[in-house]
């Protein structure tokens, strides 16, 4: 008896596994079950659609095929219990112990998951899935199948109303960001033929109008939009409404002396490598660009100490700093780190101002820097590096042979320019403003007199968006180019 017993297990599994090995009909319906899993991550999925067995059809001959559709559905939401119901899942009702029948019962008495089951739209079609599946209008327009049904209006009602709430819960601004408030720094600008035709830093202010040659639009119809919106003048004008980056700020701000220029200034910011919490001096705040941008890498646990000789540079600068911290505040809820200490001293003579004070970077803007080499270089920590900013060869050469007499500790390192090149880079267009078509080449005398006559009945496409590589590009450098703006060395304190 012991041993008839595991012997009669091991012949009720081989009957199991040659039923449904040679049952071809089941061996699809687990295809099925694959294709379903494998798509289940491919299309959007219809909040309120679904799919429904079609229990219409061979209700007598295909009973266990419904089931079997139903038990693929299911499984989709629960996993089986145990394999022996895996696998009796494929086989018919007939060839199944009366344990697995009412255990197979029970897992389909809940009628509400029978008839209603939500299942996302996926890529398999309709035929392999053995399924009508209910459809928009739209979707049958693109995908025709023949097996699919239109949905009723309720239910297309339904999608739309879905799809707008989704869209609903989209912010229209950034993280962390607000709409346009009175008092922030915005940019309006106008493109025509990809060229910048009109550029303009303003603060918007309530009963205001921004004017331009275009047309004119009120503050009071700015505020509240998300930033980057395009907004009509009364000409019906299109211009963009953004906010004003840090290099926006600096490029159209109001200024005493010239300012360093944003490639610049991030240029020597590699150089200095100023990162957060670092201690900065700064000689030649000018209409304080510098300033700004060593705030900024500096973070709320560094400081800058900004020395300017001219007291009216120095107030021009003080008060584009405030300005921008207030913009900052408005933009974002939040205060620009208040780390810049701004000085009216001359640094030849101002060593009590650096007494007991350590810089990791300094940064020189001065007509005659070694000057003030000899005061600054003993509170630069060694390996830390002082990039000055020269407009002139000729002060550069001076620099250096300052550096000469002098004996300091420093290596010049580098001296550089940072040229930028601008690029017009647009789709070749007729002059009634229509696209140009590509041309094919010519390879032999027959394909050139085809291609004449071809070239003399062909148009300009007049397609509002031609196809990909239909249309030949022309690349010119601009023709406004920003040349030479400074000289930047590169010094570094070594240890003697």
């Amino acid at each position: 008896m012991a041993v008839q017993v595991p012997f009669a297990g091991l012949l009720f599994m081989h009957r199991l596994v040659r039923i449904s090995t040679f049952s071809q009909r089941h061996l699809r319906n687990r295809d099925m079950l694959v294709k379903l899993q494998k798509c289940k991550r491919e299309i959007r999925t219809f909040s309120t659609g679904s799919v429904k067995c079609n229990e219409n059809e061979g209700e007598n001959s295909d009973s266990h095929t419904q089931l079997s559709s139903r038990q693929a559905l299911l499984s989709r939401r629960r996993r089986p219990l145990s394999p022996l119901e895996r696998i009796s899942g494929l086989l018919p009702p007939d060839a199944l112990s009366p344990e697995v029948r009412q255990l197979r019962g029970q897992n389909q008495q809940d009628p509400a998951e029978d008839t209603n089951i939500l299942v996302p739209v996926t890529h398999c079609t309709l035929e392999e899935s053995g399924h009508e599946a209910i459809l928009r209008k739209d979707d049958l327009e693109t995908h025709p199948a023949p097996d699919a049904v239109l949905e009723p209006n309720t239910s297309e009602t339904q999608l739309n109303g879905a799809f707008h709430e989704e869209k609903r819960l989209i912010a229209p601004t950034l993280p962390g960001e607000r709409g346009l408030a009175f008092g922030e720094l915005l940019v309006a600008e106008f493109r025509k033929k990809g060229q910048v035709e009109f550029r303009k830093m303003f603060q918007l202010q309530t009963g205001t109008r921004l004017q331009s040659s275009w047309g004119i639009i009120l503050h009071d119809d700015i505020a509240g939009q998300p930033a980057g919106s395009f907004l009509k003048t009364n000409r019906e004008v299109p211009i963009l409404i953004r906010r004003a980056s840090l290099e926006d700020y600096v490029l159209y701000m109001k200024r005493g002396p010239a300012i360093a220029y944003p490639k610049d200034a991030g240029t020597m910011l590699m150089m200095m490598d100023v990162t957060e919490g670092d201690c900065v001096l700064e000689s030649g705040s000018g209409s304080g660009a510098m300033s700004l941008f060593l705030s900024r890498a500096v973070g709320f646990k560094g400081s800058v100490l900004s020395v300017e000789v001219r007291e009216d540079h120095l107030s021009r600068a003080m008060l584009n700093y405030e300005r921008w911290r207030t913009s900052w505040s408005l933009r974002r809820g939040e205060e620009w780190p208040d780390n810049v200490q701004f000085h009216n001293a001359d640094l030849c003579v101002a060593s009590s101002l650096l007494a007991g004070r350590g810089f990791h970077a300094v940064a020189l803007d001065l007509i005659n820097p070694h000057l003030v080499l000899p005061t600054v270089i003993p509170h630069l920590h060694p390996g830390a590096v002082c990039a000055v900013y020269l407009a002139n060869i000729t002060q550069v050469i001076d620099l250096l042979d300052g550096l000469r007499c002098s004996a300091l500790p420093l290596l010049c390192e580098r001296i550089i320019e940072v040229p930028i090149r601008n690029w017009l880079v647009a789709p070749a267009l007729q002059k009634n403003g229509r696209y140009c078509a590509r041309k094919a080449p010519i390879l032999d005398e027959d394909q050139r007199e085809e291609t004449s006559e071809e070239s003399d009945k062909a148009e300009v496409t007049t397609e509002e968006h031609p196809a990909f590589g239909s249309i030949p590009y022309i690349a010119r450098p601009h023709p406004e180019q920003m040349t030479h703006t400074a000289f930047l060395v590169k010094l570094r304190k070594y240890v003697q």
